[in-house]
């Protein structure tokens, strides 16, 4: 009897316990040993995941931690039958950071908190807790004020990311921006591929890839002129979905070094500090437009249907769920599932 796959590794994101909460009006942060302790609780016919991904910020992670405090972290982690994968810097002006198109305090506080992120990522490889995975980065700037000179900017998010490429070398690690329509330079799939090229360093530099972000991308919702998909599209046309899709990978696949499987209900969501960006839904949402497992494989196979194994990992991500629904073990059981089953469809085995 043959035996499923094992890659690539199954990961959960520690950052939903964060992200769009712990500011007024906002629900609670969650703390990284509850998330840490639902994802090891999830499980779907004895299989569970492998891993976990990391946001490297308060409450969760100091950006400033001690060697002393990762060794304990990794120990955490690997108690729970864990290992790390992908790990996100803090570039954003509210948690030390800085606009990647601004000044030159803002570039250099942006810089800075890249290379306090590859410290981190290095030395929990060193401490073999983190065999593979990427440092994620964005642009840490909104479309509008991109908009106000969009080649100009381009030019200065490119040099910022040229930068930074520099400083991950030097830990001998690799970035990943995440497109988002939040992000100025990043919003649309043509700006996209236009920054990561101007960067070009593609060794250094990728694309991470989110399923509920890309999804926007088709819709324009930023970039009206980048749409794939018309206005007042009908959900039902499956075959016009899947070409937009096609085009949306073409283009952005050979970039992609990292993946987040997710759903999206064609819609926009933000919460307390966060920007309104593509609406992550549960995995079981009636309401998602993505069939999970098949336009995953869009990102995981190549134009002629070869699995790529461009990325030893993928992780869930699902942001902004209110706190009730986290707390909830069937949660995580049904997220395990939906990931589970794009490993299925588009896995591997070593």
């Amino acid at each position: 009897m043959s035996q499923g796959n094992n890659y690539p590794k199954l990961h959960n994101a520690m950052w939903p316990g964060l992200v769009g909460k712990g500011s007024p009006g906002a629900e609670p942060c969650i703390d990284l040993d509850t998330m840490l302790d639902l994802t090891a609780k999830a499980q779907l016919n004895g299989t569970k995941f492998d891993g976990v991904d990391l946001f490297l910020f308060d409450p969760h992670i100091s950006i400033d931690i001690s060697d002393d405090d990762l060794q304990r972290l990794a120990d955490k982690i690997r108690a729970k039958g864990f290992v790390v994968g992908s790990v996100v810097a803090p570039v954003w002006p509210p948690t030390g950071g800085g606009s990647a198109m601004g000044g030159a305090e803002d570039r250099k506080k942006f810089s800075e908190q890249v290379r306090k992120a590859c410290r981190i990522g290095q030395k929990l490889r060193d401490l073999g807790a983190r065999p593979y995975g990427v440092v994620r980065i964005d642009s840490a700037c909104g479309p509008a004020d991109w908009a106000k000179d969009p080649a100009g900017n381009t030019r200065r998010i490119a040099e910022t990311f040229q930068e930074a490429c520099a400083v991950a070398e030097g830990f001998g690690e690799r970035l990943a921006a995440e497109g988002e329509i939040c992000w100025g330079g990043m919003h649309s799939w043509r700006e996209m591929v236009k920054l990561l090229e101007a960067v070009g360093r593609p060794k250094t530099l990728g694309f991470q890839a989110d399923m509920a972000h890309t999804l926007l991308y088709t819709l324009g919702y930023n970039a009206p002129q980048d749409a794939l998909l018309p206005q007042g599209f009908d959900w039902k046309d499956e075959s016009k979905l899947e070409e937009a899709l096609k085009k949306l990978t073409v283009a952005l696949r050979p970039w992609t070094i990292d993946f987040h499987i997710a759903q999206n209900d064609a819609t926009v969501k933000g919460s307390g500090s966060h920007d309104k960006t593509g609406r992550h839904c549960l995995a079981t949402d009636p309401n998602g437009k993505l069939n999970i497992p098949r336009d995953a494989g869009h990102w995981l196979r190549d134009d002629k249907g070869n699995v790529t194994k461009a990325f030893k990992h993928i992780c869930w991500d699902g942001c902004m769920f209110p706190n009730a629904v986290m707390m909830k073990q069937q949660t995580w059981n049904d997220i395990l599932s939906a990931i589970v089953a794009v490993r299925n469809a588009h896995g591997w085995r070593e």
